[in-house]
């Protein structure tokens, strides 16, 4: 059972789409409401590469979207439908 963890606990846990088994990377950042509500969290998403520069577009999983924290993975549950907009990098 896992108890209270830290962001750098989390920034540690590989994070998996169970619709599709796609790792999506590690933990970037954490989306909070003025009020300090947690809204989702942010992913890497598809690398791009522009001149000699690499970037990629990040992806923001809602938080209703997170289906479970485990020991070593965060489990989300992402549609290819109705993909989350990505988020832009500042390259």
């Amino acid at each position: 059972m896992l108890s209270d963890l830290t962001f750098c606990e989390l920034k540690e846990k590989e994070v998996v789409n169970v619709v599709d088994g796609k790792r999506l990377g590690r933990l970037l950042d954490i989306a909070f409401t003025p009020a300090g509500k947690i809204t989702g969290i942010i992913v890497p998403g598809e690398k791009k590469f522009l001149k000699n520069i690499t970037c990629s577009d990040s992806i923001f999983v809602p938080w209703r979207c997170i289906v479970r924290i485990g020991e070593d993975a965060i489990l989300v549950e992402l549609s290819h439908e109705a993909p989350p907009p990505p988020v832009k990098c500042d390259c």
